[in-house]
């Protein structure tokens, strides 16, 4: 939590300093400032949360940059300096986070401090040296290679500071989180960084009309990104039906497959796998004990793990054609028909499941001190049945407190995650 409180005290002071330099100096080129203002709270009105509570608002996001990075209006060159820039930004950004607030839909304080941090660090780069007459020479390819270049480089920091913030909120390893931001940063960032450049160099030619013109691509970008979160939601509450119906069924205890599939995700994080490495051992997590449904005899309480090997590697195959006549990602497939085979042939995530699904059964079984009676029995088996690394991660990760642990996250929409058959910047 230092590292949370830093980047909480760093923004606090940031925005404070410039908010006194803006109330001393005073306001300059009040329209341009009011247009930019409009524009980026209309932005954070969009703004939207996934089950992870982080924030995507790509068009508050674009309408920042572009005005930390403004240098003229319709050829009359600007006034404003950084302190101005990181003022309005914060004004507006807090106007249109009232409704997010009021409504409780979505937490705002880290939202606000990277916002804050990234575009002071964009504004402080361009504007002292732009109202100094460095880039009056500049022009055409070279001036617009300026701005993409102050872009990517606010963008690397904006990633950083996502990653921290997510690692300091969830516990979750940081080098996956930073992996996580930067393939967003291929998706839907770098179209946020196209349209902020555009918007800053359309302005500086026709005026503040390009600010609604400009803009259109990227709303469009941002319904559709909206409206494929939606299916991948859906898509993921499929998967979870199918996977109660061998609870449905009475083949399995009720919340076996979540507890399951939660664990899983946190040993994964744990072991540093990816975004989409992470939603396929979550499907397969969920649908592991899907195989039961072909019994005949159902498993005396779903338990497979006290099964002879062949009778698991029975079911999991069974349970594997069941996940390919389902649609789902052939990947996930493979998981559930590998996962009774002897780990040292099992690829991480099946190893992953079977492990943490003995867990589960074991502990469940074991009565008030069965997570620890558990954990310890999977120890002695693990020269032959389970993969030690996984037993050591899974240790770690019980011993952290039960609300990180048991949270599932689903993976946020971006361009990189296993379509049916992904990371948002702002």
């Amino acid at each position: 939590m230092t590292v949370l409180r830093l980047i909480h005290t760093a923004a606090a002071l940031v925005a404070a300093g410039a908010v006194a330099e803006t109330l001393w100096t005073g306001l300059a080129d009040r329209g341009d400032a009011l247009a930019f203002g409009l524009f980026i709270t209309v932005g954070e009105l969009t703004r939207w949360s996934d089950d992870r509570a982080r924030q995507a608002a790509p068009l508050g996001a674009a309408g920042s940059l572009s005005y930390a990075l403004l240098g003229a209006v319709a050829g009359r060159p600007s006034q404003h300096d950084a302190a101005q820039v990181v003022t309005v930004v914060l004004v507006a950004a807090l106007l249109g986070a009232v409704p997010h607030i009021w409504s409780g839909r979505a937490p705002t304080a880290d939202h606000l401090a990277r916002r804050i941090l990234t575009v002071g660090f964009a504004a402080l780069c361009f504007q002292p040296l732009y109202n100094e007459g460095v880039f009056t020479a500049w022009g055409g390819p070279a001036y617009a290679l300026l701005l993409l270049t102050l872009l990517a480089l606010t963008s690397l920091c904006g990633t950083v500071l996502a990653a921290a913030l997510a690692h300091c909120r969830t516990g979750w390893p940081f080098g996956p989180l930073l992996r996580e931001e930067v393939r967003g940063l291929l998706g839907i960032g770098s179209a946020v960084v196209a349209t902020g450049a555009v918007m800053a160099l359309a302005v500086a030619v026709a005026g503040l009309w390009a600010l609604p013109v400009f803009c259109l691509p990227l709303l469009l970008v941002q319904l559709s990104v909206r409206r494929y979160a939606a299916v991948r939601a859906t898509y993921r509450q499929t998967i979870a039906s199918l996977a109660r119906a061998t609870e449905i069924a009475g083949c399995t205890p009720a919340g076996h497959a979540r507890r399951v599939a939660a664990l899983s995700v946190a040993v994964g994080r744990d072991l540093r796998l990816t975004g989409p490495e992470l939603t396929v051992l979550e499907y397969a997590a969920l649908m592991h004990d899907i195989g039961q449904l072909s019994l005949v005899d159902p498993v005396p309480a779903g338990a497979t793990a006290a099964l002879p090997a062949a009778e698991q590697r029975r079911i999991a195959l069974l349970g594997g054609a069941v996940v390919r006549q389902t649609g789902v990602d052939p990947a996930v497939a493979v998981v559930v028909e590998r996962q009774a085979d002897p780990y040292p042939e099992q690829p991480l995530a099946a190893r992953i499941v079977r492990a943490v699904n003995a867990y589960e059964e074991k502990s469940r079984e074991a009565g008030p001190r069965g997570a620890r009676r558990a954990l310890e029995e999977l120890r002695l088996g693990s020269a032959g049945d389970y993969a030690p690394e996984v037993l050591e991660s899974l240790a770690r990760v019980l011993a952290q407190p039960q609300t990180a642990r048991e949270r599932v996250p689903v993976r946020r929409p971006g361009w990189s995650d296993p379509a049916p058959g992904w990371v948002t910047h702002g």
